[in-house]
């Protein structure tokens, strides 16, 4: 019974962990989410209790182990932006990579043999060759990805000498929102371009920068894979399941295999909204690759993985009715 199975979830009152928190949920897992609530918001976890705590604080965690007994640790609470994480490096490796390593060290200490890891592609930096896989090399260009690198490595290190398994899940462009509308991605300071367009379509913001026009790709701006935040969750379930199917430790990309250029994004959100918003052409960003498209072969073979939502007006016409329910 999944009842049975409980399921520990830091950073489950984010945007993806929320997200993830709620097909935990519908699926029958006991879950109780783990916060600090300085991204999150508690009205965003629809199951389970929540333990609003730092994962810093070492026996808060460990009170919270004993008390619930996890049978299994998804791990999502992290900092996520690239430019602050250039600016502010020892923030980024504090809470990203020694947070994790607390977490880690409660895992083995409670005999907590399940973990899923909410990594990035920005592990790999610029890669050499479009789409990525799984053993292309890790290269990458900020604290961030380097954090994520750091994590990955002490994971891979711990499950050659523990009775310990991992999986790590290496998003793309993550986007959209709850089908429902129950769920979305809520920080007022957000990066990710589709949540930016939505905002200018809505007339919060009052005009979109497109960074860099003059890339090798079809119409001069930055290729992305995005994927749908439901999608993204479901990935997290089939790897939960394969875990406790007592399989092995494994890395998977998280993304659909092709990507949409910002002017397409753009154009998208004008037409799905309806509003012909002010675009500004901007200088490249330091560090931004060209293109970057996951290669899901491995995923969709291993777990069975099957994507629902790979349509980029649903990806965002999801993010554009969450968006008008937010006040700010």
């Amino acid at each position: 019974m999944k009842s049975s199975i409980r399921v520990l979830v830091t950073g489950g009152a984010g945007y993806i962990g929320s997200h993830v928190v709620k097909a935990l949920g519908e699926r029958g897992y006991n879950v109780l989410t783990y916060d600090n609530l300085s991204y999150g918001h508690r009205e965003a976890v629809l199951y389970g209790d929540i333990v609003i705590a730092d994962l810093s604080e070492r026996d808060t965690l460990k009170k919270t182990f004993e008390t619930f007994k996890p049978d299994a640790v998804m791990h999502f609470a992290a900092l996520i932006v690239v430019p602050e994480s250039v600016k502010e490096p020892e923030k980024y490796y504090r809470n990203n990579f020694c947070n994790s390593l607390n977490l880690i060290e409660t895992c083995l200490e409670h005999r907590v043999k399940n973990f899923i890891f909410s990594s990035s592609a920005a592990v790999y930096g610029i890669p050499e060759k479009i789409p990525v896989d799984e053993n292309a090399s890790l290269n990458p260009i900020n604290p961030y990805g380097y954090s994520k690198v750091m994590v990955e490595k002490l994971l891979s290190d711990v499950s050659k000498v523990h009775d310990f398994r991992y999986i790590s899940l290496r998003y793309f462009n993550v986007a959209g929102a709850d089908g429902k509308g129950r769920l979305g991605q809520r920080r007022k300071d957000a990066t990710h371009l589709i949540t930016i367009a939505v905002k200018t379509a809505l007339g919060k913001r009052p005009y979109l920068e497109i960074f860099g026009t003059d890339y090798p790709t079809k119409d001069g701006t930055c290729i992305r894979d995005y994927i749908h935040v439901d999608d993204l969750a479901e990935a997290h379930i089939l790897a939960l399941e394969y875990l406790m199917d007592s399989k092995m430790s494994d890395i998977f990309n998280c993304g659909y295999g092709h990507g949409y250029s910002v002017r397409e994004v753009v154009e998208t959100t004008k037409r799905v909204s309806g509003v012909d918003f002010k675009v500004i052409e901007a200088k490249r960003r330091d560090g931004d690759p060209p293109e970057l498209v996951a290669d899901n072969t491995k995923i969709k073979k291993e777990l069975g993985w099957i994507p629902k939502y790979d349509d980029l007006e649903y990806i965002i016409k999801t993010a554009l009715e969450w968006e008008r329910k937010l006040t700010f």
